[in-house]
């Protein structure tokens, strides 16, 4: 980490067992990402209820280049399960994040538009035209809204491009907003 670890206790004594436990669970975030900026975790006893008891708060802030991940877990009793939900939680998000970074997120195909160029009801097919004139084959089983037997002829849809083994075919058609085609 560039800057070094930060941890506060509000509210409630110091740790030496669970601030060791904060370090070693924040090491092993700067294992897997070597990257981070900072840390700060906050762990908070929040004012006394005459029925629960207890309640302790769990922050962790992560400063990334370019961005911040945050996590809040509370628990009613023991500081340890809060810490270990929260960086379990935070873990999560930074695999996520480290996805994203490395450019190993899922681009989805850009949405379609048409019209409902032909219906085949028995045979539980149609086609889609496009304005640039291209068509797409599609299944009763790939319409979402409304079903199939919703669709008519002439109808505006929107779709997801996909391969099929006849060439082009929509895939998830519906019926919906539709932006101006061009």
């Amino acid at each position: 980490m560039q800057t070094p670890l930060q941890i506060t206790f509000r509210h409630l004594p110091r740790s030496d067992a669970l601030e060791a436990r904060i370090r070693e669970r924040a090491t092993a975030l700067e294992e897997f990402f070597p990257h981070i900026v900072s840390c700060r975790v906050v762990v908070e006893e929040e004012s006394r209820h005459k029925q629960q008891g207890r309640m302790l708060t769990v922050r962790v802030d992560l400063h990334l280049p370019g961005h911040e991940l945050a996590v809040n877990r509370e628990h009613d009793q023991d500081p340890f399960v809060a810490v270990r939900d929260a960086f379990d939680a935070l873990r999560r998000q930074l695999e996520d994040q480290a996805r994203v970074m490395r450019g190993d997120v899922k681009d989805h195909a850009p949405e379609q538009h048409g019209r409902v160029a032909r219906l085949f009801p028995g045979q539980g097919y149609g086609f889609i035209a496009t304005a640039d004139g291209r068509e797409f084959y599609f299944s009763s089983d790939n319409v979402v809204t409304p079903s199939f037997d919703g669709l008519t002829v002439d109808a505006e849809v929107q779709f997801i491009e996909g391969a099929g083994a006849e060439g082009p075919q929509a895939k998830r058609v519906s019926v919906g907003k539709h932006h101006a085609q061009s």
